[in-house]
């Protein structure tokens, strides 16, 4: 005899997600980060590269197809690096700002996290929807950009923070010509 019973174990693999499903997930599973780093295309030196992430083992992979097609966006990719296990670790991950504004942040906003990763989602989207109007291009808003990401998942304070990039404030970041002092120069290098 055939279960009709959509919660039985013989048709677990066939449902789609569950919301609940995916917030206990990730609750566990998932990673909201912000890393700030150095990069010289970018209009101030620095780049913003907000995340979401979740990382499992080879023999778990299907989950991370299963949540690109739940949230509509992000990547699978493999990563070959083994730590203490012996199973390549898959990454679903979510880096491009309309789809963080558009499907992560909403979705977590309507089913709340529950453990004490809703404080690093919370500040998470702050740093996402300040990029959505590019506060950070300029370089106040990139300062605070940086001191809300060095609260996520308990970091260290950004490089951003303690560059001389961070020091100087000019009045108008966008004044051609404007003759700003070399961090070279303001640590008393040649």
């Amino acid at each position: 005899m055939t279960s009709e019973n959509p919660s039985g174990a013989g048709n677990q693999q066939e449902r789609p997600l569950a919301a609940e499903w995916v917030v206990g997930f990730v609750d566990g599973e998932g990673c909201f980060s912000v890393p700030i780093f150095r990069n010289a295309t970018c209009r101030l030196g620095w780049q913003v590269q907000p995340e979401f992430a979740v990382v499992q083992g080879e023999r778990s992979v299907k989950v991370l197809y299963a949540l690109q097609t739940f949230f509509g966006c992000g990547l699978v990719t493999v990563n070959h690096r083994h730590d203490n296990h012996r199973q390549d670790m898959w990454r679903f991950g979510v880096r491009r700002l309309d789809d963080l504004v558009r499907h992560i942040i909403p979705f977590f906003e309507q089913y709340p996290l529950l453990t004490a990763k809703a404080g690093d989602f919370s500040s998470f989207a702050k740093v996402v929807r300040l990029m959505e109007v590019g506060f950070h291009l300029q370089v106040e808003g990139l300062g605070q950009v940086a001191s809300i990401a060095s609260t996520i998942n308990r970091r260290k304070p950004s490089q951003f923070l303690e560059s001389s990039e961070a020091i100087r404030q000019p009045p108008d970041i966008d004044v051609p010509g404007e003759d700003m002092v070399l961090a070279s120069w303001r640590h008393g290098e040649p």
